[in-house]
């Protein structure tokens, strides 16, 4: 599709990723869904390739290339149809990382985030506990400060890649909350080689080869050098990131209904019913045509969304918009794709199915669409009314 918002070299960019995907992912990525994991091979190729740095400094071999450029690549990861795939690396490059970037320092930079960068060392985001979630003002893992280091206690689960993780960037209670629970948060960076680090992993619905863990923190004695940015501003920090986070779901989603209806489209076709394909049938052609009218619309806001934020903007309404738009069209069309599909659709190992179940966790993470209409409501509602085109309309 014609877009203001993409170049040649981005339609070259867009090629080059969804050859690499085709020939080092997709022959592979069934048996990860299986094994619950993405191999470290596939880390180190991802790597070699620039796909885990894209908005990265070059100081730490990243490419800093422009938001739309990550767009494609979100888009053309989407597509592969593998949701535990599509978590694993958006998590490393889009939701863990980024913090070192902006506020993690030289050192923290140079351990952590270049290694990163290459391949060499997988991140994980460490926020949601067993009591809390979007409410960041529950968070009860603490970490108190004992000399050189800080001493973590508290459990942190679905942590996407939290199984092969080599870091985390970990939220922390480092003092007691405010009375809106804005203050008193930290971001630590924690090595999962500490003693006091255990990890189970957590069988989800879909998004298998993320490698969903429960991560418990005993006594875990954290140097005091791996603190992200400044001390109790973590929740500012997390503010920030939740936009990139959501915009980056809404991105992946795009990608995957992309794929969906691929996919549909290809089954109607050649499906016969009393001697004429389902495509012919007006009751399916309308329902497609509804599907993919959503998702135009769906990418149109996606696409300006992350014009906004690529002009220096943080535009949290318009994330929480896409984020909880293009999630939720996802759960619609994988729902219909499998049902006009019939038994097909239905078997477990269907593409159909594995869509469905993989377009249900995009629509919790990140803030639940229950979350975003709260986010969305009151602040449409909290906006000044526009009195002079009041009047103008009486």
């Amino acid at each position: 599709m014609k877009s203001p918002y993409f170049d040649d070299g981005h339609a070259t960019f867009r090629e080059e990723v969804r050859a690499f995907l085709a020939a080092e992912v997709m022959p592979y990525a069934a048996g990860w869904e299986e094994r619950d994991t993405v191999p470290a091979p596939v880390w180190k190729l991802l790597g070699e390739r620039g796909y885990l740095g894209l908005l990265h400094p070059r100081a730490v071999g990243g490419g800093e290339r422009d938001l739309f450029t990550s767009v494609v690549f979100l888009e053309e990861l989407g597509r592969t149809g593998f949701g535990g795939l599509r978590a694993a690396v958006s998590v490393h490059a889009y939701m863990a990382t980024p913090y070192l970037a902006r506020v993690g320092g030289h050192d923290l930079c140079r351990e952590y985030l270049a290694p990163a960068v290459r391949g060499e060392r997988l991140a994980a985001l460490a926020i949601t506990e067993p009591g809390a979630g979007a409410d960041l003002s529950g968070l009860g893992t603490t970490a108190v400060r004992d000399g050189g280091h800080f001493v973590v206690d508290g459990t942190k689960s679905m942590v996407s890649n939290g199984m092969t993780a080599d870091f985390l960037v970990t939220a922390v209670r480092t003092a007691a909350a405010g009375p809106r629970g804005a203050t008193g948060l930290s971001l630590l960076v924690i090595d999962t080689t500490l003693p006091g680090v255990a990890r189970t992993p957590q069988r989800t619905l879909g998004w298998r080869s993320a490698g969903t863990a429960t991560v418990t923190l005993d006594a875990v004695r954290v140097p005091a050098d791996r603190l992200v940015g400044r001390l109790d501003n973590g929740f500012y920090y997390l503010m920030r990131g939740l936009q990139l986070e959501r915009l980056v779901a809404a991105t992946l989603a795009l990608g995957g209904m992309d794929r969906g209806l691929d996919e549909l489209r290809g089954f109607l076709r050649a499906r016969e019913v009393t001697g004429e394909a389902l495509a012919h049938k007006q009751a399916l052609v309308h329902r497609v045509a509804d599907l993919a009218t959503e998702l135009t619309a769906a990418r149109h806001l996606v696409h300006h969304t992350a014009w906004l934020y690529e002009q220096g903007e943080l535009p949290a309404l318009e994330c929480s918009m896409a984020k909880l738009h293009t999630t939720e069209l996802a759960c619609r069309l994988a729902d219909t794709a499998l049902q006009l599909q019939g038994s097909h659709g239905y078997l477990e190992t269907s593409f159909a199915a594995r869509a469905q179940r993989d377009a249900r966790a995009a629509t919790i993470a990140a803030g639940p669409s229950e979350v975003m209409r709260d986010l969305i409501g009151r602040a449409v509602l909290n906006q000044p009314a526009d009195r002079d085109a009041h009047a103008r309309m009486l």
